[in-house]
């Protein structure tokens, strides 16, 4: 149990960068906000688990050893890196059809027609799972906070903490962006918010695509 206290600076400074990295504004966090926002707090929890899951699969295969496995199928990252484009794009149109939308869907009817969780949360898994920039951040945590003579239980101490963190701050982006003063005040800013969310996804989108993985 105490074997990994040794490398808790280096853990530390693990841990404060992957907090930087999921609290900074990005494809993850925006969608998180924006369907919090528009669809309720059960909605935004979804997608927030859906991300969580997407980060952590990345961590177990980072932890796997997955830089070896980039270095021998270079190829498969850049058909990850245009899937993931391609659904950043998605995501803009959709945005931009909300934003072009002179009312918003009728409050009665859409508590009526629960939207589907499972949805939801698939959203936030796809977000996640075609962002090639996740394998790399998490690659980085490792080396960050795995030094080579640490014991394998350190990697376990490592994900943990960082599963903790990304918990704490998905799942508080969505229960914060539910609260009803929050969804009066966007309601008031709705076409706005979604035309910035779908000019957000695009640059994201053509950012991704452009970007020397």
């Amino acid at each position: 149990m105490t074997s990994f206290l040794p490398y808790l600076p280096q853990l530390m400074v693990a841990w404060g960068a992957y907090l930087i990295a999921t609290a900074s504004p990005g494809p993850a966090v925006l969608a998180i906000i924006g369907t919090s926002v528009s669809r309720g707090r059960s909605a935004g929890m979804a997608l927030a688990l859906g991300v969580l899951t997407g980060s952590y699969i990345w961590a177990m295969l980072a932890a796997a050893g997955l830089s070896a496995l980039i270095r021998s199928y270079g190829q498969a990252l850049v058909a990850l890196k245009i899937a993931g484009a391609l659904y950043l794009f998605w995501l803009a149109f959709n945005a931009l059809k909300a934003a072009l939308r002179k009312e918003p869907p009728n409050a009665a009817s859409t508590r009526d027609i629960r939207p589907s969780l499972r949805r939801f949360y698939l959203k936030g898994l796809g977000i996640h799972l075609t962002n090639p920039k996740a394998v790399f951040a998490w690659i980085m945590l490792v080396s960050l906070g795995m030094p080579k003579q640490a014991p394998a239980g350190t990697m376990a101490v490592l994900i943990a903490g960082c599963m903790v963190l990304g918990i704490l701050v998905f799942t508080g982006f969505a229960l914060l962006f539910s609260l009803a003063p929050v969804n009066r005040a966007y309601l008031k800013a709705r076409r706005w918010i979604e035309g910035a969310m779908a000019g957000f996804f695009a640059f994201a989108g053509f950012s991704l695509l452009t970007a020397r993985l």
